[in-house]
């Protein structure tokens, strides 16, 4: 196959230890630079590097990338799940162009089987396309679509009724109202010519809609291999507020990252990044600079969760472990314009387990000395299992 070149700039989180997590293998060859974090889990393994350096989490760093280049070449993977794949919509991901709403790759990933609410969902999901059309001409698409929602939601409403968790059936019923509200909005939005008002108010949509998928899902809905069961698991999903502090833009001197971490799909590392958030590991770090270059082979792996948006959040690891994630995280600085999910080199390499979808524009501006003053997990730790920082205290 011919060699292909990209450059994507990432933010990472760096540490030298040991956990295992869902991921793949790959080759890499990566760079970075170091500061002390104070902090420490002493559980951890310490582990050689493949510099011939050894390191502990106290050896612990934020670190910019400025360039991660990509060259396509050999390489089988070697999968370490920590629980059986989720439900697919594999087709919707991976047909037509690359689907890059955080917020959308995250409804497409929840592990339910309900065809009639999908059906309601993908023309709302379109209208994200019907907006590249230029001026008001954009309107007429958007009815379309929102009237193709509608019929579908009419003639499917008792199939989407059936799906829904019996302990949720209430909020579902409560959320389908909103709904239907919502489209007949709307449809006033456009009939009026706003065109402006159209991206608000899908996105209020897609919120009830997303809340409606979530109400069909009745616990946690799979089983983790004996293994892994006593690690840290983050059995469904759970909101996160990253807060930085810009020194060095007058206009922006604190900016809040919000952060959806997705355990249905990646419950052991969605589990370890929110035990360490609950033990304050990553407050009061600084951004430190890298550069880094990845040189991987391709492999076509069907992921839920792929490298689609910008802000796509991931776990990295050791060059030959798969399973050496901890706590060295990263963002993926650039959207996939071209390659479609599930075929290009970075799904199935690394875990993503999450998406930053609010303020993720402000990532690509943060710089050395920059500060993540604290982490909080705003809702889902009820979600969090074996945390062992009630342990650690």
């Amino acid at each position: 196959m011919a060699a292909s070149f990209a450059t994507l700039p990432t933010v990472s989180l760096v540490n030298t230890s040991r956990r295992r997590i869902d991921s793949y293998s790959s080759k890499k060859r990566v760079g970075v630079v170091r500061c002390c974090s104070g902090g420490d889990i002493p559980e951890y393994k310490q582990v050689q590097r493949g510099g011939g350096g050894g390191g502990t989490l106290k050896e612990c760093a934020i670190t910019l990338a400025l360039s991660l280049g990509l060259i396509a070449g050999g390489g089988a993977p070697s999968i370490a799940y920590a629980a059986n794949p989720a439900i697919p919509q594999v087709s919707v991901l991976i047909s037509g162009p690359p689907i890059k709403d955080p917020g959308a790759l995250l409804r497409y990933a929840l592990p339910i089987d309900n065809k009639a609410i999908r059906e309601v969902q993908k023309p709302l999901e379109d209208i994200t396309d019907s907006l590249k059309i230029a001026g008001v001409k954009a309107l007429d698409s958007v009815e379309r679509n929102v009237r193709q929602a509608s019929r579908s939601l009419q003639q499917g409403k008792s199939m989407i009724v059936a799906g829904f968790a019996e302990s949720k059936k209430d909020h579902g019923h409560e959320l389908i109202g909103k709904l239907e509200a919502g489209m007949q909005d709307m449809l006033q939005i456009v009939e009026d010519r706003k065109r402006d008002a159209v991206a608000p108010k899908q996105k209020e949509i897609l919120q009830y809609v997303g809340g409606i998928e979530e109400d069909m899902v009745d616990g946690f809905p799979y089983d983790v291999p004996e293994e892994y069961r006593n690690m840290p698991l983050l059995k469904g999903r759970a909101t996160v507020d990253m807060k930085v502090k810009i020194k060095d833009n007058p206009n922006l001197e604190d900016c809040v990252f919000r952060i959806v971490l997705d355990g249905y799909n990646a419950p052991v590392t969605a589990g370890n990044f929110v035990d360490l958030v609950e033990r304050h590991f990553y407050d009061g770090m600084e951004i430190q600079r890298s550069d880094g270059f990845v040189e991987l082979g391709l492999y076509k792996a069907q992921v839920m969760l792929p490298f689609n948006a910008f802000g796509t959040m991931a776990m990295a690891r050791e060059e030959f472990e798969n399973d050496s994630g901890s706590s060295q995280v990263f963002w993926l600085l650039k959207e996939s314009e071209l390659t479609p999910s599930n075929s290009n080199i970075l799904d199935g390499r690394y875990a993503v387990f999450g998406y930053v979808t609010q303020n993720e524009d402000f990532l690509a501006d943060l710089k050395v000395g920059d500060v993540i003053e604290s982490i909080q997990v705003v809702s889902g730790l009820d979600n969090l299992v074996n945390p062992s920082y009630k342990i650690a205290g």
